[in-house]
């Protein structure tokens, strides 16, 4: 029998995330995300079914020029308008007990110090089922609302976000030691005063005192997610994933990515296995291969070509959409170069136009065919390293319900898909631990702070005499 598949529900708090266009069907219901209801019921389809977790992608701007006009987006209801997932998952989490809950939050949109406590809020309410994905940004209208001129430059952000991740580390791992909460009613003792500690973290961006407002949760630090395929971004998931989405076209590609982040990973001193790697892919389900076919050449009716072109940013200097007949030769992007040419190179029988990203995009990492052919398929990808699958809809609910009374079946039959859930947290479901192992950075802080320093005097004295232990070396 084979080691089962992880299964993640990649959805976004809005209308139209991945496919555009979808949204039009009479059977799509993702045009009512703002009805809460809509998540309860999908958070329960999915935890039904035995899905691993329902992760929720996120912006905190527009796409493409952020000088331009913006009317593509509104009304293709291209991720505007969109609401926090942060919010939706306290929902979520009293109206499911297994299902994982990821959210995505950008490292500019919220300070580290109220982020943390977040997140412990959830992963008590969830009793440790909360997951982070850690983004650094893509737009310079994303990093404008929030004060900024543009987007940071790229290697940068990710000593951002290693900043930011370090002192939420200090604060879950590090502030609280084990034992600390007490709430010991015949002492009048509720925490430990020896044991709840200042971080006093001073680096770059952050200055942050402490204590962590909340007590330890099941997890302490939420499941680490990360997306980053850069050299930056493969370097920061070796170093602080849990587990890795990847978008690669193709099996054969995508084992080279996981290959060299799990050897960045041991470069850090980690394993491997310490990271888990889940492929982007949509399905198009059919009791016969005819039928599959059929239900593609569906899909392909409704899907937006000036929705794909605009997520891609393939808009004019002005923000409009170049018409779909204008070659890619002749589009003008600063933001989507390596897509246009990904999109050029795969197309060499007559000259490539923007109309061909749409059909190019609802192909993408597309499996068509019956239960039996896609459960196929899903071996293969196993078989080049991927550890999980990110499903992603076409609408909702549909896509997720169709595929889990007729693909989770087969793929439970043939050792692919778990039939239960495990008991405890979903690091614990996922890796056979609720907290982060010692090989994570992390782990680091646990104790670090418990002979620490008492002022921030201090905490400067004690940092001049590690760099100056560092400078002698």
């Amino acid at each position: 029998m084979s080691t089962p598949l992880h299964f993640n529900a990649f959805v976004m708090n809005t209308a139209s995330h991945i496919h555009h266009g979808q949204w039009r069907r009479p059977d799509a219901r993702q045009d009512e995300f703002n009805d809460v209801d809509t998540w309860i019921n999908l958070a329960q389809t999915l935890e039904a079914a035995k899905f691993d977790a329902m992760f929720f992608a996120d912006v905190h701007g527009l796409y493409g020029d952020a000088d331009a006009d913006f009317d593509v987006y509104l009304r293709e209801g291209l991720q505007i308008p969109s609401n926090d997932p942060t919010v939706l998952l306290g929902a979520l989490a009293v109206k499911t007990r297994h299902l994982g809950l990821a959210l995505t939050s950008n490292v500019m949109q919220n300070h580290p110090f109220n982020f943390a406590r977040q997140v412990s809020t959830l992963d008590h309410i969830s009793q440790g089922r909360i997951a982070w994905n850690v983004v650094t940004g893509i737009g310079d209208n994303g990093s404008r609302n929030f004060g900024l001129p543009q987007l940071v430059d790229h290697t940068e952000r990710y000593r951002w976000a290693q900043e930011y991740v370090d002192v939420a580390y200090k604060l879950w791992e590090g502030s609280w030691d084990d034992g600390a909460l007490l709430k010991d009613k015949v002492g009048g003792r509720f925490s430990d005063t020896g044991k709840v500690h200042k971080i006093y973290h001073q680096g770059p961006r952050y200055r942050v005192e402490g204590p962590h407002l909340p007590s330890p949760s099941p997890q302490r630090t939420p499941l680490l997610f990360q997306a980053g395929s850069s050299a930056s971004g493969r370097a920061f998931a070796a170093r602080n994933a849990e587990a890795v989405f990847l978008g690669a076209p193709t099996p054969d590609t995508v084992a080279a990515q996981i290959a060299d982040t799990r050897r960045l990973a041991e470069e850090f001193g980690r394993r491997g296995s310490d990271i888990k790697f889940f492929q982007g892919l949509s399905f198009v389900i059919g009791d016969t291969e005819a039928e599959a076919i059929e239900k593609a050449e569906e899909y392909d009716r409704y899907a937006s070509v000036d929705g794909y072109a605009a997520h891609a940013a393939i808009v004019d200097k002005s923000g409009r959409v170049y018409p779909a007949d204008t070659p890619l030769s002749e589009v003008d992007s600063n933001t989507s170069k390596g897509f246009v040419e990904w999109i050029t190179k795969s197309i060499t029988d007559r000259v490539p136009v923007v109309g061909d990203i749409a059909s190019r995009q609802t192909r993408a990492s597309r499996i068509v065919g019956t239960p039996e052919q896609i459960a196929d398929a899903l071996g293969i990808w196993q078989a080049a390293g991927v550890d999980g699958i990110n499903v992603m809809n076409w609408v909702i609910p549909g896509s997720f319900e169709e595929f889990a009374d007729k693909v989770l079946p087969v793929l439970r039959e043939r050792g692919l898909a778990q039939s239960e859930y495990a008991e405890g947290p979903l690091r614990q479901k996922l890796f056979g631990a609720p907290l982060l192992n010692d090989r994570h950075p992390a782990a680091a802080y646990r104790g670090a702070f418990t002979n620490g320093p008492k002022s921030w005097a201090e905490a400067a004295a004690e940092a001049g005499a590690q760099s100056g232990l560092l400078a002698s070396r």
